[in-house]
């Protein structure tokens, strides 16, 4: 994993922290539904990391593959270097 992975991973998981957070200080109140999502737009990146926009490219394309686009696009980059 580089560096920059790992910083849209931490990023992810900051932003889904932050607004879990935000929420329970808020104490359930109506506000808490854009918090919800924000959190949930924390969990691809935790998973993903920086190849979350290729995924996303990949599924706006109508791949049915989309695990295999990415294996894809990994092996052509090693092959790269």
């Amino acid at each position: 994993m580089t560096l920059r992975d790992l910083r849209w991973r931490l990023g992810g998981s900051a932003l889904t922290a932050a607004s879990c957070l935000v929420a329970l200080a808020l104490d359930m109140g109506v506000a808490t539904v854009p918090l919800f999502l924000l959190a949930l737009l924390g969990l691809p990146l935790m998973i993903h990391g920086k190849r979350l926009a290729q995924l996303f490219r990949a599924e706006r394309g109508g791949h049915c593959h989309t695990a295999d686009v990415v294996h894809a696009a990994r092996l052509r980059r090693q092959r790269r270097r």
